[in-house]
């Protein structure tokens, strides 16, 4: 590692942890840790300081069982510090733990050491002082200067240094010793060594002739000196699938680095680490497949090396045209490898390393998209707004309108993923000076259309009339108006040509028409946004607009009886690569569409998922996710095991489950199992709240079961309107095939017609209702049930 603020992802991905939505690594690498009891090993932190001390205090405080050894020069200085200070191997009269390394790593070398011959290893590793690296490095060159030889050249060479050189007292003999294996290097290989040094990851052959070789160095020199070097212990191997490489460990590599800038080399070869940085970053961002296995391993391979090179050119004014763009490279690949939080990152420092304000603009915008796929909303707030004064600045009124209009329309379209609430008026206040700027840009209007109509399509009536915020045009618009005002967004965002303008306004449209109690219209319109956002490629916009999309057409398919759809939606969100780290989340729609379906083995398959990622994300209470609780819950309560219901209520409960919004998918799961096992008389008494009652913003999802559960539920209780309840049912439901066929099984049972419930039956089979068509063959007292 290179970079301080990186410590926590480095954790992160020895404990194979990746991003997740909504929280930091930091965060995620505490949640995951937990009560657990770990020892954590952070070895080489005296150039990281800054960064390891704060994530190590944040660490403890938050899991009392971890305890964590740090390897450094110098004190962490962080509460519940406890120094040991290492010391060299044992150097007594048997000097038993040093005679033993060199001994083993002579053997390993093919020079096994006779027993006459340990008092001359013994003298060696004295003179080294029992320092394990000088022992190895000494080892190493036994094949060819024997032990006569080393006794002989290191006699001198351990007194170089006193008196002389900036090194502290207790490093004086290992820099001897690293001296000692640089005077016995040919003046070539020495070259090689020092320059290779900038490499902080394992390097290839190739690699190292494109940084190190020069005019006075060979390139095919530099591969011939790599194998001398591995020889001698300076350089080690490491295989990997991607062929051989080669590392110096870190000691080495400092002292190398200081040999590097003696030579007054340093800014060179740097330079050329940079370019060669670059170039692989260009290559990568130019793969046509960044999601497949060798892709990601390139990635991890060179993202070290190209942070470093990153931090300084950074640094450098001569190099700030360089810095700006590797860090939008780099921001580009660690949001194809799914680091967001980097990825948001490296965008805001690109932004910071250009004097443009349209480049800067624009980093500035990936940035706030890449908020919004953490579900980091008041960052997403915060971006936006600095992209519109920094684009502002340079006189491009319209392009800040459009930014301002996309800040506030964020304050309502993500304001669950707000940590904090924004003050009131603030947003409108926003959206007032976006429209004084747009003038008659046709971006800057559409954006801002979009944000009136999107503000609106969040708020219901009455929420309208109560928040200040909302400006007036909207507090003034009821009802079926929502629709013309978010038809005209989608018309103006047509004119763009923007594809995720459209999303944004057709996700407008959706909610106006939900609002306006018209489902069918919104399930098509969610269906438009789906198959637009299909054919585009992933970036941080299209990512956050593709996982809304899903989530909403898996809800929308639900709520219209489209089950299949709504099967083929989630799996698709399950899917998204944005979503690996939380599994809750990914899996959540279909768990709710494999009960309605029937589908148990996958239910249950599924909920291990889903459970596991809640429980490592902290079981945070997230009432979005808790139907699908319920969903399992139900499927268990199908298969008899109480017990496991019960487990599974209480997940739901945990997440938000119990409030007044649940009260409709609860009930409609809870009158499925209860009508299951024969008791119509309460699954009535689920189900005896008027839908209508119900709140809207939750219901709508579950109107159409809830009013077709009710009418069986009413039938099979001889309710003495149960045709009162079967024909306002009817109503409601019309269009919907599979809440239609419940009201119409129903029906037949009223009627007491057998052979309508086998019709039925079969409908249910041909929409893959695996439950309902077993269930009404069951109704029907069919053997095949």
């Amino acid at each position: 590692m290179t970079d301080p603020a990186m410590a926590g992802a480095a954790v992160a991905r020895a404990l194979g942890l990746g991003e997740q939505q909504g929280r930091s690594l930091d965060d995620s690498v505490s949640a995951t840790l937990g009560e657990r009891r770990v020892l954590l090993v952070l070895d080489n932190c005296e150039h990281l300081r800054d960064g390891v001390a704060p994530f190590i205090e944040h660490l403890l405080a938050q899991c009392a069982n971890v305890t964590v050894l740090a390897t450094s020069r110098a004190r962490l200085m962080v509460p519940f510090e406890q120094v040991f200070t290492v010391p060299p191997l044992s150097l007594g009269d048997d000097a038993e733990d040093a005679v033993s390394l060199f001994v083993d790593r002579a053997a390993a070398l093919g020079w096994p050491v006779d027993a006459e011959q340990l008092d001359q290893v013994h003298e060696i590793c004295g003179r080294l002082d029992g320092l394990a690296l000088a022992i190895e490095l000494a080892a190493a060159r036994l094949p060819t200067l024997g032990l006569d030889g080393l006794g002989a050249s290191l006699a001198d060479p351990l007194r170089l240094l006193v008196g002389g050189r900036r090194a502290d007292e207790r490093h004086q003999s290992m820099r001897a010793m690293l001296d000692w294996s640089q005077a016995l290097l040919t003046a070539e290989d020495r070259c090689v060594l020092r320059r290779v040094s900038v490499f902080v990851a394992p390097f290839t052959a190739a690699d190292a002739m494109t940084v190190a070789g020069s005019s006075e160095l060979d390139p095919i020199a530099v591969a011939d000196g790599l194998a001398r070097l591995t020889e001698q212990s300076l350089l080690t191997v490491v295989h990997s699938a991607r062929g051989t490489r080669y590392r110096a460990l870190e000691t080495i590599r400092q002292y190398e680095r200081e040999v590097l800038a003696t030579a007054g080399e340093l800014d060179e070869v740097l330079a050329r680490h940079l370019n060669w940085c670059a170039a692989t970053a260009n290559e990568l961002v130019a793969d046509p497949a960044p999601t497949t296995r060798e892709w990601r391993s390139a990635f991890d391979a060179a993202a070290d090396d190209m942070r470093a090179a990153l931090t300084w050119a950074a640094r450098l004014p001569e190099h700030r045209v360089d810095a700006h763009a590797l860090a939008i490279s780099l921001a580009q690949l660690a949001f194809a490898r799914n680091l967001i939080s980097e990825s948001q990152r490296r965008y805001e420092q690109a932004a910071a390393l250009t004097d443009d304000p349209v480049t800067s603009a624009a980093a500035l915008r990936r940035a706030a998209e890449v908020a919004g796929c953490r579900m980091r909303g008041e960052d997403m707030y915060r971006l936006y707004r600095a992209a519109a004064e920094t684009i502002g600045s340079a006189g491009d009124s319209a392009a800040s309108a459009r930014d301002l209009a996309t800040a506030a329309i964020t304050v309502y379209r993500m304001s669950d993923t707000f940590a904090q609430p924004v003050a009131a008026g603030e947003a409108a206040a926003l959206l007032a000076e976006a429209h004084e700027l747009a003038g008659a840009d046709p971006a800057a209007v559409a954006a801002v259309a979009l944000a009136e109509c999107g503000v609106l399509a969040d708020l219901t009536g009455a929420e309208a009339e109560s928040k200040t915020e909302a400006p007036e045009a909207i507090t003034s618009t009821p009802g079926t108006a929502a629709i013309s005002l978010a038809q005209r967004a989608v018309e103006l965002a047509d004119r763009t040509c923007d594809p995720l303008a459209r999303s944004a306004a057709l996700d407008a449209l959706a909610a106006a028409q939900l609002w306006a109690g018209d489902v069918f219209a919104a399930a098509e319109t969610t269906r438009r946004r789906v198959a637009l956002l299909t054919a585009l490629p992933v970036t941080p916009a299209s990512a956050l607009e593709r996982v809304n999309a899903l989530s909403e057409s898996a809800d929308i398919g639900i709520a219209v009886g489209d089950l299949r759809d709504s099967r083929r939606w989630a799996e698709q969100l399950r899917d998204l690569p944005l979503l690996a780290e939380r599994g809750d989340f990914a899996t959540a729609a279909l768990l709710v569409v494999h009960a309605l379906l029937g589908d148990l083995d996958e239910v249950l398959t599924g909920s291990g998922r889903f459970v596991d990622s809640w429980e490592l994300s902290g079981r945070p209470r997230v009432p979005s996710l808790a139907p699908a609780a319920g969903a399992v819950a139900m499927a268990h309560g199908l298969r008899g095991d109480d017990a496991a219901r019960a487990e599974w209520l209480a997940i739901a409960d945990a997440l938000g489950g119990t409030s007044d919004l649940q009260v409709a998918y609860r009930a409609v799961f809870d009158a499925i199992v209860l009508l299951d096992r024969g008791q119509p008389e309460r699954a009535l008494a689920e189900l005896a709240t008027e839908p209508d009652a119900l709140d809207e913003r939750t219901v709508w999802i579950w109107r159409h079961w809830y009013v077709a559960l009710r009418a069986e539920a009413a039938v099979l209780a001889d309710h003495p309107d149960a045709r009162g309840f079967v024909a306002a049912a009817r109503t409601t439901v019309s269009g919907n095939p599979i809440a239609g066929s419940i009201v119409e099984r129903a029906a037949a049972l009223l009627d007491d017609d057998r052979g309508r419930l086998h019709a039925l039956a079969a409908e249910f089979e041909r929409a893959d209702c695996t439950y309902q068509y077993a269930r009404s063959l069951t109704l029907a007292a069919d053997d095949r049930a």
